[in-house]
């Protein structure tokens, strides 16, 4: 099902050869459509295009001018050269992402959609949208990380992924609720699709994704060197923290140099946030400055500490000194 009203057109065949405009591309779907049954099938279908009203009334696109088609568990979208694309990526996203949160409170199934926004020459047959433009919004909203993101981030209701042309050439020159910074990077290969795309979850400082093609690394192993976990990324599972603040996912840990390392602390030891040792050590004592031979006997310390470097065995940290 399809529909275009005034200046709806979006091309045609002219002396059999096929023209285009250039158009603003939405393609959405249904995440677990598969799952559900008919009834909940029809009430979720009803829900997106329900969001999809609210997000165009919000932009002021009117009903019969725009290019519209049910792909079953997903919509379609042609729009016409004249609407703004900085209103489509900014006050349209945050419009549907608006309604699917109100639809979805208290729900035990809600509303939960991938959107693939792309730009581009488009032509129409008389079966609908054709042209590269449509083809790459279908392969963003399709693919790979963006599925990875809605199968393991449950909480997440709304994934917008957007071409690299359409980022480098609308996104990031920001505007009313555009948010470039909030936007991360990924590698798309699909069928015969390689290219960069950004991904974005409103509300959210940076989607969850690791490395240039959006992929977890291998199951405890951490993400490769030079390319650190996103914002908001749950480290891999079985993967190493150190220290006593969270993992920054910066890089790989040294490895050590030689064997064990003993440190000699004068004072206090203080715990700060946040500092990770690298390496392992045996010990860790508060002697006030004294000779080590001349103090009396360890006393059992706060905790304790690990190595991280290979080889490096546990230690114990002895002394009095309150930790902060």
């Amino acid at each position: 099902m399809s529909s275009a009203g005034v200046n709806g057109e979006v091309g045609g065949d002219v002396g059999g050869e096929a023209c285009g405009i250039h158009r603003f591309v939405v393609f959405g779907d249904i995440c677990g459509s598969g799952t559900l049954d008919l009834a909940e099938k029809k009430h979720q279908r009803a829900a997106m295009y329900a969001a999809f009203d609210d997000a165009y009334s919000s932009v002021g696109v009117e009903p019969g001018t725009f290019h519209q088609e049910d792909r079953g568990d997903g919509i379609l979208v042609a729009l016409r050269p004249d609407v703004p694309p900085t209103l489509m990526v900014g006050r349209w996203i945050d419009t549907l992402y608006e309604s699917l949160r109100a639809h979805n409170q208290g729900r035990v199934r809600p509303l939960r959609l991938r959107i693939g926004m792309n730009a581009g020459l488009v032509t129409r047959d008389r079966h609908g949208l054709v042209g590269r433009a449509v083809d790459l919004a279908a392969r963003l909203c399709d693919s790979p990380p963006a599925k990875r993101i809605m199968n393991e981030t449950p909480e997440i209701d709304l994934v917008v992924v957007v071409s690299d042309w359409l980022y480098g050439n609308v996104v990031a020159d920001g505007g009313r609720y555009v948010e470039p910074d909030h936007y991360r990077s990924a590698r798309i290969r699909s069928k015969e699709t390689d290219e960069a795309a950004w991904f974005h979850v409103p509300r959210r400082p940076a989607p969850p994704l690791i490395g240039r093609d959006g992929e977890l690394p291998p199951e405890g192993e951490a993400a490769p060197e030079g390319e650190p976990a996103a914002a908001g990324e749950r480290p891999p599972a079985g993967a190493a923290r150190t220290g006593v603040g969270p993992s920054r996912g910066d890089g790989p840990t040294p490895r050590p140099v030689g064997g064990n390392r003993e440190y000699h602390v004068g004072g206090d030891l203080l715990d700060i946030h946040g500092n990770t040792i690298h390496g392992g050590f045996t010990g860790i004592r508060k002697d006030g400055g004294r000779d080590a031979d001349q103090a009396p006997g360890p006393r059992s310390g706060s905790g304790s500490r690990s190595g991280s470097g290979a080889g490096a065995g546990s230690g114990t940290a002895s002394g009095a000194g309150d930790q902060e």
